[in-house]
């Protein structure tokens, strides 16, 4: 029999617990003969990345014990850590281990071998780091994106793609390490990993400088390999400023496959490649050959068939043998499909999924992914494409509750300022046992996902089923900026981030209000790194929420810029404000920081003490600023030891989201049980 509770006090048996214990989700798939291996995450283990193999039985063990960490730190939001080859005697295994860093190689099937180092470490700022690693054992090497620090600064590095030997020579010996890109290719200020051709002869990655960031427009080079393996100048074959490859691969039979959004959308592309005789040479110095190729979209269509780099060696599409590609795919939600390049047809897997991430491996007629729905958390699943049939591998989603209480979700389109379009993911409160009063509307929080160049997927989150199985509801909004949708709707936050953001989930949190669906005055906002942004944007420059939870946040825009984060991101704000030569007072206006007086809602600010993207003293400003103008809203500072941008420690996320929930209680009026109350500053 279903009661009548208000909302956000109805008991639910999804607690922080449950919901840290499945947080995260596996990585990196790939193919090591003929077993699927991954990365996934350990919340109890404090938050290391496991490997994980899936043995013939169908059994999944994991590879190496803890405290073995593999995850790599590559432009900070790292990269894939892992390479394996099948070999008679046993599989061979390269990866990162995060602790320190290095490179090691290990032999699963002589377990009492300790990993050996294969690179060695670097005294000198952050040290040596590596990504995307390629085994090439046939060359006795692995080659991958090197990045070294040259100083103390955080932009005191240089990145190139590098051979290291197998055998261990360069463990304690930088100088065996054994760079691939020469003088002029060391320009570009980022690169991802190179991809051998098929026959050997050339090399293909992608490259970009400051202040592009990699969806904003990367060079495709391409560079013939010597017989001692060494690269010759590279070229530019695609890309540009204004045009972003995010994906290259080798096909079968030699041509080279990208995704570029250079018709708007990312689409994939066939060049065919030859080299003819140098037109026009001049007597007496070494002709270069000229470059011919033909390039051809393999299907046009208004969906994205790639998407934003945030991490080295992402895999939207994969070749397989037989000619035909996987593709991950779609306009919002995304599938998995199969390509027939021949007839740009599409054939999409069966099932339930509505999220595909961008980890794809391929292996004969195999093909597995990391894929989530509303109803299941991200799995490892298979696509056998001789036969169509879909299956889940890995870490099979299994409901730690009844799934009646989660949430039914509403994909929604609102409408804007001039018009326009923002899309949105709308989870009301739900619970098989409770029900609010008739004439009481629910609370609502608007989550702001993080990038801003990023996504909400559509999948299920047990964060959000923790809030609106209590009669919380929750509206995921990806505001103009998100990926997704096209380049012209990420484009909508070029100069306009703390505008276009803070207007579209505003829009979104009073169309529910006006509608009916959400209580006007009891509306907050959250959000992490760039969400953390918007939120306390939001609550500085509205009068729209009653309150919001600020995580690991951008507050401070020039301080931002003048070197409080990594390389990566260090010129972002070109393209998301403007130069900061150029509007200097825009970052003042803009920035959270400069406006406490104006802050009136209370706040939950969480931070994790090792950031290095988004670092404490950010929010130590914010807090400082605040005080100097004698606010005293009520407000809560977390921080944590061993944190850094993003939460990945069980603990860490337990106390963040039951002191999230104790402030929307507190400022709500709700009454949800067990839960600590969180204890505010005035």
């Amino acid at each position: 029999m279903v009661q009548t509770q208000a909302y956000g006090s109805w008991p639910s048996p999804l607690d922080a617990a449950l919901a840290a214990a499945h947080d995260g989700q596996p990585e990196y798939v790939g193919f090591v003969g003929d077993e699927a291996w991954w990365t996934e995450p350990r919340p109890a283990e404090g938050g290391r990345r496991a490997l994980v193999r899936r043995r013939p039985d169908g059994a999944e063990e994991s590879v190496l014990p803890a405290p073995w960490n593999v995850r790599s730190r590559v432009i900070e939001y790292g990269g894939r850590p892992w390479a394996g080859a099948e070999r008679p005697e046993g599989p061979l295994l390269v990866f990162v281990n995060f602790a320190d860093q290095r490179l090691y190689a290990y032999e699963p099937a002589a377990p009492e071998r300790d990993p050996r180092p294969l690179t060695p470490v670097s005294g000198i700022g952050g040290g040596l780091r590596w990504a995307d690693p390629q085994l090439h054992p046939d060359r006795g090497e692995v080659w991958c994106v090197l990045e070294e620090f040259t100083g103390d600064g955080p932009s005191d590095v240089r990145r190139v793609i590098a051979a290291v030997p197998l055998d261990g020579s360069a463990a304690d010996d930088r100088g065996a390490v054994r760079e691939l890109t020469d003088s002029a290719q060391r320009a570009h200020r980022f690169v991802t990993g190179a991809r051998l051709s098929p026959d050997g002869r050339r090399a293909a990655w992608i490259a970009w400088d400051h202040p592009r960031m990699p969806w904003d427009g990367t060079d495709l080079l391409l560079a013939e390999v010597a017989d001692d393996g060494t690269f010759g100048p590279a070229r530019t074959v695609a890309g540009g400023t204004e045009e972003s490859v995010c994906q290259v691969e080798w096909a079968p039979d030699g041509a080279l496959l990208f995704s570029s959004d250079r018709g708007g959308w990312w689409n994939l592309y066939r060049m065919e490649i030859a080299v003819g005789p140098a037109p026009g040479a001049i007597p007496g110095t070494p002709a270069r050959p000229a470059l011919l190729s033909t390039t051809r979209g393999l299907c046009p269509r208004e969906e994205e068939f790639g998407g934003p780099l945030w991490k080295i060696g992402l895999s939207w599409f994969k070749p397989l043998a037989a000619g035909l590609i996987a593709v991950v795919h779609g306009v919002g939600a995304t599938s998995l499909g199969i390509l027939d390049p021949a007839t740009g047809e599409v054939v999409d897997a069966a099932g339930p999924w509505t999220a595909w991430a961008a980890s794809l491996a391929v292996h004969g007629t195999r093909v597995v992914g990391v894929a989530a729905s509303p109803r299941t958390g991200h799995e490892v699943v298979e696509l056998d494409t001789s036969t169509g049939r879909t299956r889940v591998i890995g870490a099979a989603h299994t409901d730690p509750v009844d799934p009646a209480y989660y949430p039914e979700p509403q994909i929604r389109t609102f409408d804007g300022p001039d018009g326009r379009d923002i899309h949105a993911h709308i989870y009301p409160p739900h619970s098989p046992t409770h029900a609010a009063p008739d004439d009481e509307l629910p609370p609502y929080v608007v989550w702001a996902h993080g990038g801003p160049t990023g996504h909400a997927p559509l999948v299920l989150d047990l964060e959000i089923a923790y809030f609106t199985s209590r009669g919380i509801g929750v509206a995921e909004v990806n505001y103009g900026g998100s990926t997704g949708y096209g380049r012209e709707y990420r484009n909508r936050l070029r100069e306009q981030w703390g505008v276009v953001d803070v207007e579209d989930c505003a829009a979104v949190a009073l169309a529910l209000a006006d509608e009916g669906t959400a209580d006007r005055g009891r509306l907050a906002i959250r959000g992490g790194s760039a969400g953390g942004w918007t939120s306390a944007a939001s609550l500085t420059s509205t009068d729209v929420y009653a309150c919001g939870t600020v995580i690991y946040p951008i507050l401070d825009l020039t301080g931002w810029a003048e070197g409080e984060t990594h390389d990566f991101e260090s010129r972002y704000l070109e393209t998301l404000i403007g130069p900061l030569a150029d509007v200097p007072a825009r970052y003042a206006e803009r920035s959270p920081s400069e406006h406490a007086d104006r802050l009136t809602a209370p706040f939950l600010l969480l931070q994790g003490l090792d950031d290095v993207i988004c670092p404490p003293v950010q929010c130590e400003r914010f807090l400082a600023r605040m005080e100097s103008e004698g606010r005293r809203v009520p407000h809560a500072y977390l921080t944590f030891e061993g944190e850094g941008h993003g939460f990945r420690r069980a603990d860490t996320m337990i106390r963040a989201l039951e002191a999230e929930l104790s402030l929307y209680a507190q400022v709500f009026g709700l009454h949800p049980t067990g839960v600590p109350v969180l204890e505010l500053t005035k």
